[in-house]
């Protein structure tokens, strides 16, 4: 496991008040699931289907159609819950919840309210190297996506797409633990690669694959533990909520901004009202969408359609023995295994499909070497041009091909870089472009030898002065490698320069 100091969570204490206040997030993330079909109907959920076409009878709900439980979208969110570490409910059930969606025909949603399919678990969030927080999770329930209302194709009327009606959404409610703009952030990050790893979301913010409602308020210095023991909510102040944020920037700047704006209420001597907001982005501010509805608001009542969802120990458990390695563990796995710092492993496990490259890359060779490689050059240069990991021009077999010619000293570092540019553009086995390229390496200490000391012989002012100053006995390594045609290895010219010189 990775070793790490648990620190509680620090408030963040707004600036420019004329008190202290405390900040005091609460998140509900809504996580696609992972499915070719939908929750209760055989349609497909392809993204960038043309408008209306992934929609069943029940998707439309068309008189005497019945929802049937996709028992494929029940595995991927019990693996989602032992992912988080959470009880698996062995007995849950479906609620229907009454509201006006124009985008869901049926006119209400399929959801979980009483007995959620997961209960509590928890996430742990890195804050900087060796320091984490721990979000504790309240439960995961499935429900039902809605359609999406298209506005601005005509100026008397809105459309209707129902392609994503019915597609299972994994509901995860947080605790209000979350203290900053920043952990907020952070948590929806490692909630995300969490369960990217584990293949039940994809974790697509710009598709609205995954959103996050964000509940905000502020307190004063105090509350926030009075709240811890008693769990007590009304110690926290009024929240409210800013409805489906897709990006991380805008929910730290949405946060920040709401903060101020209830405290700038509170300070004036007014009362915070507990609402639904929207984030506006281009004006950097969130603004009133309704009133906040409680539970009660929404009728919730058992989906007479479907009888309360029954699931075997004997099954929970072959989908646990079946789960892959997360996160944390292969980080803590590559920094015991090859050696890597604390922010290397980070970076090469962020992505499940970078984790893999490495892993290949880095397998019976020098881990720290391979990180530098896959993270300064590979990755680099991936950025630069707008690659992912999966078109990468330079396969793992390359590259450790390429780091083994440098290992065995048959290439020098700056061989290395030119031979890379080559696979880069155009590919090939490591060692035959090598060969055919001229790039070999000057193993020969003779020949070396030979060259720095015809160059000592003639220049022998230049000599003392690096006796002088050994700085400049950089001016020889560098005359060498020029006369080698950047052949000869540099630490091996460092150190015979060394010798040579007496520094």
């Amino acid at each position: 496991m990775l070793d790490l100091t648990y620190d509680m969570p620090k408030p963040k204490v707004i600036a420019g008040a004329k008190h202290d206040w405390e900040l005091v997030i609460g998140m509900e993330i809504h996580a696609q699931v992972a499915s070719n079909a939908k929750l209760f109907s055989g349609a497909s959920t392809a993204v960038g289907a043309e408008p209306n076409s992934n929609v069943s009878f029940v998707d439309c709900a068309m008189p005497g159609m019945l929802p049937v439980i996709n028992e494929y979208c029940i595995e991927q969110a019990v693996r989602s819950g032992l992912g988080l570490k959470a009880a698996i409910n062995l007995r849950s059930a479906f609620d229907r919840k009454n509201y006006f969606y124009p985008d869901l025909p049926q006119g209400y949603q399929i959801s979980q309210l009483y007995h959620p399919i997961v209960g509590e678990g928890e996430v742990l969030v890195e804050m900087g190297p060796g320091v984490a927080r721990l979000v504790r999770i309240e439960r995961i329930h499935l429900e039902q996506d809605a359609g999406k209302s298209i506005h601005d194709m005509d100026p008397n009327m809105s459309f209707v797409d129902f392609n994503r009606t019915g597609v299972a959404l994994m509901e995860i409610v947080s605790r209000p633990d979350i203290r900053g703009p920043e952990e907020a952030a952070a948590y929806v990050a490692k909630l995300r690669q969490i369960l990217r790893y584990l293949g039940t979301c994809d974790g697509n913010m710009q598709n609205g694959n995954l959103r996050a409602d964000v509940n905000v308020s502020v307190c004063r210095p105090g509350q926030y533990e009075k709240y811890q023991e008693t769990q007590d909510f009304s110690h926290l102040g009024t929240r409210c909520e800013i409805k489906n944020m897709n990006s991380l920037r805008f929910i730290q700047a949405a946060i920040d901004y709401e903060a101020r704006r209830q405290i700038a209420i509170l300070e004036d001597g007014g009362s915070v009202v507990q609402e639904t907001r929207l984030y506006d982005p281009d004006k950097g501010e969130t603004r009133s969408m309704r009133s906040k509805e409680e539970a009660h608001d929404y009728r919730y009542f058992p989906c007479p359609d479907l009888l309360p969802l029954e699931i075997e120990q004997a099954w929970v458990d072959d989908i646990a023995a079946r789960m892959p390695e997360l996160p944390d563990a292969k980080k803590a796995r590559f920094m015991a295994d090859f050696g890597l710092t604390d922010y290397d492993a980070n970076v090469l496990t962020a992505e499940l499909d970078a984790a893999a490259f490495f892993e290949a890359v880095a397998q019976g060779r020098e881990g720290k070497t391979a990180a530098n490689w896959v993270i300064n050059e590979l990755f680099g240069r991936l950025n630069k041009e707008g690659h992912a990991i999966s078109d990468s021009p330079v396969s793992a077999a390359q590259l450790g091909g390429m780091l083994d010619l440098l290992a065995k000293g048959e290439i020098t570092g700056k061989m290395a870089k030119d031979l890379f540019e080559i696979l880069w553009t155009e590919g090939g086995d490591p060692a035959e472009v090598a060969a055919a390229r001229g790039m070999k390496a000057v193993t020969d200490t003779g020949a070396i030898e030979k060259a720095l000391d015809d160059l000592i012989a003639a220049n022998p002012a230049q000599v003392e002065k690096a006796k002088v100053n050994a700085k400049l006995a950089g001016w020889f390594t560098g005359q060498v490698l020029k006369a080698t045609g950047g052949k000869a290895d540099p630490a091996v010219v460092n150190a015979m320069v060394a010798q040579k010189l007496g520094l």
